[in-house]
């Protein structure tokens, strides 16, 4: 057991480089609070229990704004940054070495029975705020971007972005949709609407300049003693 603790501190130091002692770690660390009190949760709950798991799970989250159930299978090496905001549902898997940041939800997409939250596998690091809703699978050593809502599969050593999460990166390979490959990211080169509507309005005075001379023409060859 404290082994497993130990790997937890370690893996603090590993990904955090704010951390300057296993103290401070150990007593200041929302993440690692809610991991360990899953951890008893999660003994309790493969034992039959019900409501003392959803209790501990409950305090847990009152304590650290990080939400765990207890059914929930996680891997060694769990690093969730900052926490708060996090859910892990019920039947969610969590591979080993995952980090999760602040506001992630690894959750379910309906009211079926069974698997339905999403299974993570090792080394996958999920972004603040990042969404990933459904049982499929995250492959291993994929990244998921800050803000995306990811609804289906996606492949080992992929990066996903948007929402609908899109993978744009796969085996360190751009990926690239037809639509995408004609974006134009030359952004130093962009239309200057201030200038253009200067232009149109200084276009409409010449021509109005221009139509009052040849009134005024017209006027004095009608009349000439009234100009």
């Amino acid at each position: 057991m404290f082994a497993r603790l130990k790997k937890d501190i370690q893996a603090v130091f590993d990904r955090d480089p704010a951390a300057k002692s296993a103290l401070e770690v150990v007593l200041c660390y929302p993440g690692l609070h809610a991991i360990w009190a899953h951890r008893l949760a999660h003994r309790l709950f493969v034992r039959g229990w019900v409501v003392l798991p959803r209790f501990i799970s409950n305090f847990a989250r009152f304590l650290t704004g990080i939400e765990i159930h207890p059914g929930a299978k996680i891997g060694e090496g769990l690093f969730i940054d900052h926490g708060m905001g996090v859910v892990i549902g019920e039947t969610a898997e969590v591979g080993n070495n995952v980090t999760l940041y602040q506001g992630v939800t690894l959750g379910g997409t309906g009211k079926e029975k069974g698997k339905r939250h999403p299974t993570i596998g090792d080394n996958v690091v999920v972004a603040t705020g990042a969404k990933v809703l459904g049982s499929f699978t995250v492959g291993a050593n994929s990244k998921i971007g800050a803000g995306s809502v990811v609804l289906s599969a996606v492949p080992p050593n992929s990066t996903v972005v948007g929402i609908p999460g899109k993978v744009v990166v796969k085996d360190g390979c751009k990926v690239l949709s037809d639509a995408a490959a004609n974006i134009d990211l030359n952004h130093d080169n962009l239309p200057d609407p201030e200038g253009e509507m200067l232009l149109c309005l200084h276009r409409h005075l010449a021509r109005l300049e221009q139509r009052v001379v040849q009134l005024e023409e017209e006027l004095k060859n009608r009349d000439p003693e009234s100009v």
